[in-house]
């Protein structure tokens, strides 16, 4: 893929499309391989899985990756927006393209 990934983990996002549009989460982690993310909460799948001294085992609730195309950032103010990079002062910083704020 020749785009960048311009999300972060930590950062909100709004999902944009799929089963899980609307929802907005914070992201856990970053798979910048296969260009996804995991949010907290969303997408949630079950898995079977074998206990293990430190997990007794049965169907667990997890977090499936979503694809970055899906995903939207959202600002401090609350609005969801696309992202390009700028430099100010000699720094690379994300800046909003809605409100042109520094994310």
């Amino acid at each position: 893929m020749n785009n960048k990934i311009k999300i972060k983990k930590g950062d909100n996002v709004l999902v944009i499309s799929g089963e899980n549009k609307g929802q907005q989460a914070v992201v856990k982690k970053v798979i910048t391989k296969d260009y996804k993310a995991i949010l907290e909460g969303v997408n949630l799948v079950k898995r079977h899985v074998k206990p293990t001294a430190q997990v007794p085992g049965g169907i667990v609730e997890k977090e499936a990756p979503i694809h970055i195309s899906n995903l939207m950032l959202v600002d401090k103010n609350g609005v969801a927006s696309r992202v390009e990079m700028k430099l100010i002062d000699g720094n690379k910083v994300r800046v909003s393209k809605k409100s042109k704020e520094v994310i």
